[in-house]
């Protein structure tokens, strides 16, 4: 089934939905410091671009863009992308990664992401929307140690 098949919601992220993003990120990021509940309360609450998706009532996946530097040069940074392993496959990713994309593109920012170098399915998808890797952050996740890769996505107008 297919984002297109699947009846999803997509829309903004909020408060309230803190601690299913935190259950989701302990199912999805064990070894790597998964977010807690207050961490995403905090992104929120400063502003940033965070949505989620939602499978009738259930928050499945969740996604959070940053903007670092303004005109005349913006730039973004993909804070994070998640997605319920029991939703994965769906196309519920790219879902979410257009929806981070979009606010880029509306003020010509440059995307900047870090991911896993053993994480081929969202290295393939990054890729496939325009990220391609500028360099490797070795240990950049703890307490793992795992690499990862920096992947940048040029100012689209």
């Amino acid at each position: 089934m297919t984002a297109a098949e699947e009846r999803v919601v997509v829309g903004p992220l909020l408060r309230a939905d803190a601690p299913r993003c935190a259950e989701l990120e302990e199912l999805l990021f064990p070894g790597d410091d998964p977010w807690s509940a207050q961490a995403f309360r905090d992104e929120i609450g400063a502003g940033h671009v965070y949505v989620g998706v939602r499978s009738g009532d259930r928050l499945v996946g969740y996604a959070g863009l940053a903007f670092t530097a303004g005109p005349p040069q913006p730039e973004a940074e993909v804070h994070t992308i998640g997605v319920d392993p029991a939703h994965q496959g769906r196309g519920l990713g790219r879902v979410l990664l257009h929806q981070l994309l979009a606010p880029a593109d509306e003020v010509g920012a440059t995307v900047f992401l870090e991911v896993r170098t053993d994480n081929a399915p969202a290295i393939g998808l990054y890729e496939s929307e325009g990220f391609e890797i500028v360099g490797v952050r070795k240990r950049y996740y703890r307490p793992s140690g795992a690499d990862a890769y920096t992947m940048r996505r040029d100012a689209r107008a």
